[in-house]
Parts: structure tokens; sequence; C-alpha cells
């Protein structure tokens, strides 16, 4: 079955239709019509997240992803009240790199979800008054408390960027921010940040499904083109990439029952090379029961619960994490150790063909599966506008999984995992 659906997948090229051009103001639209379904998705993304924040402001993209939503000198109420009555799915989300919102509704009523797109992006700042941040910035903390500070092992992920880059580096503090930050947050402060930052010249409008081209460039001209250009914002330049010189070892306590670990390094940008290597390396090392850290910690040994592997990718650098769960009885140093084991068995006995190929059809499946929708069509192509510039950039991005080997899977494990230049991350209970 699976050298089934890798020829299936192999013998046609996806293709996502689409044109594109710009408004007088700079903002850069996509449109890619789909009459399969009888609805349309509005995307916007701003290149902007928390790496462009400055020291001290932490958590402001954050916090705009819910200022947004809380109305605009022209339709000054809940974004989400004239909008979920019709169907609609919206939504946003920010990163360490960007933001994003969306709407999916029905297709007759495209107009309502552009003309309030296009308020929030050219009259936000009128509607937003010191009641609305103060409740929004109490909203974003209590987040904050329900995700990280609070679940078993939420602060996980704060450790790992706080160890893995240093202080003062645009990835150092989680995109959620730092409640003194946030706390402080004054209405000056937001005003500035979304003057500099959430501009139709630092956004990209991609709009997919069930439209009449021209009528959708007459509605984005009516409502997005009276929006104005702002200053082009400078954005800060990549710092030198951060490495680790030695491996780092750092243990938290959490009111849990077993230990956890993750094991990080230090990996190439999204889309660099070796970035889809590693992905593949994941797949051969901790998806599925065959996999190799699943068999040897999970099913032969059972000193751990769970493993997983992943590439995280950012714009910038990105990190390779190794994560597992300690069985009752075992212990972080037993985990750590069946990893190292594991790796260095990789190192003499390669990852294979086959095991290439499983990874390939999984990741293929993926792929299309998140272009089947037209909400998954509108992210890919925003995603690569805003990271490559090129919003036919599919072909390229799924050509590096379908170019990979198995002897670049196995040179990327060497070049990126050395098992003396790492981060070591464990959470457990307190010690007795």
């Amino acid at each position: 079955m699976i050298a089934i659906l890798s020829s299936l997948a192999l013998a046609g090229d996806p293709d996502i239709p689409f044109s594109r051009y710009e408004l007088d103001n700079g903002l850069d639209v996509t449109l890619s019509p789909d009459t399969s379904v009888p609805f349309v998705c509005v995307n916007v993304w701003y290149d902007v997240g928390s790496k462009d924040e400055v020291a001290g402001r932490s958590g402001f993209a954050h916090l705009f992803e819910h200022l947004m939503f809380n109305g605009s000198q022209h339709a000054d109420d809940d974004f989400f009240a004239p909008l979920q009555p019709l169907g609609a799915r919206l939504n946003g989300s920010t990163t360490l790199d960007r933001t994003n919102y969306y709407e999916c509704l029905p297709s007759e009523h495209l107009p309502l979800a552009l003309f309030l797109e296009a308020d929030r992006m050219g009259w936000l700042l009128p509607a937003l008054t010191p009641e609305k941040l103060q409740n929004q910035k109490d909203v974003v903390r209590n987040e904050r408390r329900q995700n990280y500070d609070n679940p078993p092992y939420g602060q996980s992920w704060l450790e790992i960027l706080k160890n893995a880059y240093p202080e003062g580096h645009p990835y150092h503090i989680a995109t959620i921010g730092l409640h003194e930050d946030i706390d402080a947050a004054s209405l000056d402060d937001v005003s500035a940040f979304f003057k500099k930052w959430y501009l139709p010249n630092n956004a990209s409008l991609v709009l997919t499904g069930d439209f009449d081209e021209p009528v959708a460039r007459e509605l984005i001209a009516r409502y997005f083109g009276p929006v104005a250009r702002g200053p082009a914002p400078e954005h800060l330049k990549p710092p030198a990439p951060a490495v680790f010189t030695e491996e780092r070892r750092v243990r938290a306590t959490d009111d849990v029952p077993f230990e956890r670990v993750w094991v990080v390094w230090h990996s190439p940008a999204l889309y660099a090379p070796d970035d889809a290597e590693l992905d593949l390396l994941s797949s051969a090392l901790a998806s599925g029961k065959d996999s190799r850290l699943y068999k040897a910690l999970v099913h032969e040994s059972q000193i751990a619960q769970d493993v997983s592997a992943y590439q995280s990718s950012n714009a910038w650098e990105s990190l390779y994490v190794i994560s597992a769960q300690a069985s009752a009885g075992h212990t972080g140093e037993e985990l750590v150790a069946a990893i190292d084991k594991v790796l260095a068995e990789a190192r003499t006995r390669p990852i294979t063909q086959g095991e290439l190929e499983v990874g390939r059809t999984a990741y293929e499946v993926q792929f299309f599966g998140s272009i089947a929708s037209i909400q998954g069509k509108a992210d890919l192509l925003n995603g690569y506008i805003t990271r490559t510039g090129d919003a036919g950039y599919l072909k390229n991005d799924l050509g590096r999984y379908r170019a990979a080997t198995a002897e670049g899977v196995n040179a990327a494990l060497a070049r990126w995992l050395p098992p003396d230049r790492r981060l070591v991350l464990t959470i457990g209970p307190e010690v007795k």
C-alpha cells in the first residue's frame, strides 16, 4: 500500500492556480478560485512575529492577535459576532516569525469578510480603548497561565527557547511573552507597534474558494484600497546562527509523576538545505511502532511511555527535538542514554531506503491532505509568499522531499545532531 500511495503521489504534480497583483498601497493580493465548494476563505498574513519585538515589550505580536478581534472604527463590536451566525470559521495565530488571520464562510458573504478585515487593518486604533487593552492583557496573561505556567510540563518550550538562544536573541522569548512585559504595555506602546507593522505594505491577502475573480478584485479595491500605506518597516537582520559549543543540561521541577526529557539541537531554517531531510529523519526515528526510537524505548525496553522527534522549522533557524516521557521507575538519564544509543547505532547502521520511502509517503499524504481544503490552500500560498516571495513555491517545496536520498538523511543526522553540542532539558518531580 505504501508503494502504491507513493507512486500515485509521484504520478502527477499538485497545482494551485492563482493570479497575483499589488494594490497601490502595497498590499500583496493572491486570488485562487476553487468552485468545488460554495465557500470562500479570506486569509491575511502580516510579516511580523515575536522576533520583531524589542526588549521589555515581549508578547506584543500575540497581544495584537487578540486586540484585532475587539472591533475597529466602522465595526466596533466583537469580530466574531457578525460572522459566526453565518457559519463562518475564523481565527488567528502568531508565531516567532509571522501573524495571520482568516475567515472561511459561505461565498455570498465575501463582501462582509473583506470589509471587516480591511477595517481592522486600516482603522483599528480609533476603536482601541484603555479598557479593551486591559481586558486583553488579562486574557493573554491568563492564556499563558493555562498553556505554559500551570499545565504539566507546560514550561518546556519556554525553557527550550531560553536555553537554546542567548538573551537578546529574537528567538529567546516565546511568542506568548513575559507577564511583566504584557502587564506594562501602555496604549501608546501598542499603538506604536500597530503603526509600525500592521500595514498593507507589510501584509499579504490570499483569497481562495468560490468567487468570481473580477468581482473579488473590485471588492478588494473598494475595501482595502483606501487603507493608507505606511513607512516600510525595517526588519531585523537575522543574527549569526546560535550554536551550542558543548552539551548543556538543565533540570526544572513540576508537579508531575514522571520525568520527561527534551534533547535539542540547532538545525537549518525552513526551506534551507537539510530541513526536509531532518523531517524525513524524524519519521525513521519516531513515527510509528516500527520506528527506531519507539522500538527501543517504548516497545523493547519499556523505559518510555512515548517518544517523538521533529524538526521545528522557523524562518531564520530551527530546532531539532527528540522528547520522551519516562515510564514508572525509570529516569530521564536512562531515556537520554537510550536515545544516544539509538542515534549512535544510526551512524553505523544508517537509515535505509525503505525507511526513507515510508517517511516520504507519510509526508506526501499529509501534504496532499493539507491542500485538499480551501483554507489549507490559502495558508500554504500565504506562507510561501511571506517566507519565499513566491506564491508558486509548491513544486519546489514538495520537490525537496522527493529529491531527498537516504544518504542525504544520514548526512543530515551526522551534521546536525552531534552528541556533544546540544541542550538536554529534564522536567520532573522534586527530588527528595
